[in-house]
């Protein structure tokens, strides 16, 4: 069966040339022009794939990007723009898309980058049993791409998930930034060292709400991030 791929674009010649190449690499593709339309869909049919631009009628990419992956944290979303500034990749970044394609762009790089997300999407699916616990009421729900504090859902972003399972897998482990990104992007794309340490900011924070006055994610000035609940808090550690 061919894999779905939901191409959200408002844009009817660029909606076209992306479906064009992505059927005739033997994706089944199907069309919408308006931010409003998305989920409503996505609740009927369902797609292996969101292609969704930034700038739509109705809900915008980025607050449909964030609603979809709050419901359903592993579903994986590449994200279409002609807006390069810095902060707009991050803050696509930070809502848990996997990718983020610049206008104008190759119709065959998009496809690679779409098989690239789709492979990796399959390489590490959850399973049904699969969690993990600590004795410091830290729990990951593998399953469904969830972590608590102390009994309390975190509500991770897909890549603040990610995140936290790499470290938590290797307790005391100091990563460097290049190592973290190397785990959360596996496609080896481009980012900037910054957009570890707003992650690494969002999930602290995260865990601060809940957990007040407690760091478990810890900095190592010059060298990168370590999970430890029982590494001594730092002051200065932030």
């Amino acid at each position: 069966m061919s894999q779905r791929i939901l191409i959200v674009e408002d844009e009817p010649k660029i909606a076209a040339l992306l479906k064009d190449y992505l059927q005739n690499s033997g994706f089944e593709c199907h069309h919408i022009d308006h931010g409003d339309h998305v989920q409503p869909w996505l609740a009927e049919h369902g797609a292996d794939l969101i292609l969704m631009d930034l700038m739509l009628p109705g809900k915008d990419g980025l607050t449909l990007c964030r609603e979809i992956l709050q419901a359903t944290p592993h579903q994986p979303v590449v994200m279409l723009t002609a807006k390069v500034e810095e902060i707009d990749r991050l803050l696509g970044l930070e809502l848990g898309a996997d990718d983020y394609i610049c206008k104008p762009f190759s119709p065959r790089e998009t496809v690679a980058r779409v098989r690239a997300v789709l492979r990796r999407a399959q390489a590490t699916p959850p399973t049904a049993d699969a969690a993990t616990q600590t004795s410091n009421d830290i729990e990951l729900d593998e399953a469904g791409w969830r972590a608590f504090a102390r009994g309390q859902d975190l509500q991770l972003t897909a890549v603040e998930f990610q995140l936290l399972k790499v470290m938590m897998a290797a307790p005391g482990r100091i990563f460097s930034r290049d190592k973290l990104m190397d785990h959360m992007y596996q496609d080896h794309r481009i980012v900037s060292e910054r957009t570890v340490d707003s992650h690494v900011k969002k999930l602290r924070r995260k865990i601060g709400d809940i957990w007040p006055n407690r760091t478990i994610v810890h900095s190592m000035y010059g060298v990168g991030y370590k999970y430890d609940p029982d590494f001594c808090d730092d002051p200065e550690d932030n």
